[in-house]
């Protein structure tokens, strides 16, 4: 089961949701404040936000969680009913929205199509590459690759986003944990050998291109 975050400044509709989603056997973690909801995303793997919250709003932690972790679920919740705010809330970053008042069993059931939607994350499939992150292995063109824990967790972040760019810090906050004490160099280091596994030319790359100055990307048409 996951553990979801509610973040809504209302203490009836934190008690209401939590009762339905623990009744789902989720561990649910409580904010009623912006501030405190952004410090405890990281610890979450679905957030449930309200739009407008006391210090940070919920359309703002949409946003930064959106740029962090591109691939984290996010539930807005929201009385604004006119199709352009709910469009903003879908194009700074929330996955769904759910308008007040509300029945707790349409959350629910949002809720689980965004779990469900996540797992199937848990695999990739594009251009002779197969990743499958429950087993840990990955195969090109049908050999399996002996690649190291973070090898396979830096080549799974990039292919989960093709077109996306990872900058080196961003990559070193993902894969190796925000305390990490390292520095971007580690992050090359690391690329050069995923890249000698999967047999890549830098210059003609079938799968991982650089981006002078900023980072990598997975190919968009690998």
């Amino acid at each position: 089961m996951a553990r979801i975050l509610i973040v809504d400044d209302d203490p009836a509709i934190l008690e209401i949701l939590g009762v339905y989603l623990r009744a789902e056997r989720h561990t649910v973690l409580e904010a009623q404040d912006g501030l405190t909801g952004q410090a405890r995303l990281n610890e979450s793997d679905l957030a449930i936000l309200d739009w407008m919250l006391p210090g940070v709003s919920g359309l703002d932690l949409a946003r930064q969680q959106r740029r962090d972790h591109p691939d984290f679920p996010i539930l807005l919740l929201t009385a604004r009913g006119e199709e352009e705010d709910k469009l903003r809330g879908l194009e700074v970053g929330a996955d769904d929205y759910v308008t007040k008042p509300f029945s707790p069993r349409e959350v629910v059931a949002r809720v689980r199509a965004l779990l469900r939607r996540a797992r199937i994350q848990d695999s990739v499939s594009t251009g002779g590459l197969q990743l499958d992150e429950r087993t840990r292995t990955a195969t090109l063109d049908g050999q399996e690759l002996s690649l190291s824990k973070l090898e396979f967790d830096l080549l799974l972040t990039l292919a989960r986003h093709p077109g996306f760019v990872w900058s080196r810090d961003r990559l070193l906050e993902r894969v190796w944990g925000a305390d990490f004490p390292g520095v971007e160099r580690v992050v090359d280091v690391h690329m050069a050998g995923l890249r000698r596994k999967l047999g890549e030319n830098p210059e003609q790359p079938r799968f991982i291109e650089t981006v002078r100055g900023v980072g990598y990307r997975f190919r968009e048409e690998a």
